[in-house]
């Protein structure tokens, strides 16, 4: 692109809102509206811990960047309490796809695990029945809009719980019907990927995609079985591969000024990732929140996503749960321009590296990167008008 374009988003020229964007790694339930739980909530009797709306949705913040796991833990307990009738899991995917559109997302990838919503009597197959069906309502209506959106559901195990086979096996049973990948979530320490072996080597046998949650609670082991082991495509935020890079300070013999550059050195792990380019899902406000990115520092500034954006990469920009990190895809692209100073160039790379990472068909991701690169020039060309 040329420099005018690139210097417009930093002269606040473009509304990122309006920009398409892909999201990979989005959590059904972290991502319900806080006056859909209220109603839904009601219907069942289950108890929450506030009474509208607002405060509700401030409790959910505040619990997410808490500090305590506990608590941010059992914000999830009255999102999954309201997903376990087919009439709440189709509402909450419906709206879900609904405000995706609304950011400006024209792709993605929503991850659920099934396993959590039967407790009112659902089957698995019924459960990813009816958030097929809330998808693509939500799509349908998104369309009707004049906005552009497709979803698909990636089936996600909990790693604490030994269904790993059964998933995998519902996820690719409904390979034609909306999953598009497999996932493992939930307590990453002392759960390794490993532990669902045989179940990554049926999905490979069935040549199914993997995204493995790796890299964010625990650090390069994990990320090394989930390579290994999960034969994951993509790392679930990743972002502790920056763990197994030492920066080496030396002066600037060029520049003859003294002044201190440094030089990345790259662990086996980290070189492995990068030269494969194996994508990584980062969340940038997540990872502050729930200490995932500690070792570099507790403040976006310190957040090594563009470290590993500069030595290449392949990351992409995600929210993880929008309703506890009070986030849009729109506002975690705005954090890092407004923290790193990227261009309308950078945000185009991040987003062509989302698509490039997306469980699509190869045929399907290049259409949806003319759409997307054709969308950004017209939006730098009225912009510069």
């Amino acid at each position: 692109m040329t420099q005018t374009q690139n210097d417009v988003v930093s002269d606040a020229a473009i509304d990122i809102r309006t920009l398409p964007k892909v999201s990979l790694h989005d959590h059904l339930d972290g991502g319900l509206r806080p006056a859909t739980i209220l109603e839904l909530a009601t219907e069942i009797g289950h108890e929450l811990p506030a009474s509208d709306a607002e405060s509700l949705g401030a409790w959910f913040r505040e619990s997410a960047d808490s500090g305590s796991l506990e608590r941010y833990l059992e914000t999830f307990d009255h999102t999954i309490a309201v997903m376990q009738t087919r009439e709440g899991l189709v509402r909450v995917a419906r709206e879900f796809v609904e405000d995706l559109a609304a950011d400006g997302v024209v792709y993605g990838e929503v991850r659920w695990a099934p396993e959590q919503h039967t407790q009112k009597g659902l089957t698995l197959d019924e459960a990813v029945e009816a958030v097929q069906e809330g998808l693509e309502s939500g799509a349908a209506a998104a369309i009707a809009s004049g906005r552009v959106i497709q979803v698909g559901q990636l089936i996600t195990a909990m790693r604490h719980a030994d269904r790993g086979q059964e998933i995998a096996e519902l996820a690719v049973r409904h390979r034609d019907s909306g999953a598009v990948g497999f996932d493992i979530a939930g307590a990453e320490n002392g759960f390794l990927p490993s532990r669902f072996a045989d179940a990554f080597t049926f999905l490979a046998s069935q040549q199914f995609p993997v995204t493995i949650h790796a890299g964010e609670a625990a650090g390069l082991e994990s990320i090394k079985d989930a390579l290994v082991a999960g034969r994951a495509l993509r790392l679930g935020h990743g972002v502790r591969i920056a763990e197994d890079i030492e920066i080496e300070e030396s002066a600037d013999e060029e520049a003859g000024d003294g002044e201190e550059v440094g030089i990345a050195n790259l662990g086996l792990i980290a070189s492995w990732v990068r030269d494969r380019g194996i994508p990584l899902e980062l969340c940038p406000s997540s990872n502050l929140q729930t200490g995932a990115v500690a070792t570099f520092g507790t403040t976006i500034d310190a957040h090594p996503f563009d470290l590993l954006y500069q030595l290449g990469f392949k990351v992409t920009v995600n929210t993880d749960n929008r309703l506890m990190s009070g986030v849009t895809l729109t506002g975690e692209f705005e954090l890092l321009v407004d923290t790193f100073g990227y261009d309308l160039a950078d945000l185009l790379d991040l987003t062509l590296n989302a698509v490039d990472a997306a469980f699509l068909p190869l045929e399907d991701r290049e259409a949806l990167a003319e759409h997307i690169a054709s969308s950004f020039d017209a939006a730098a060309r009225q912009a510069s008008a």
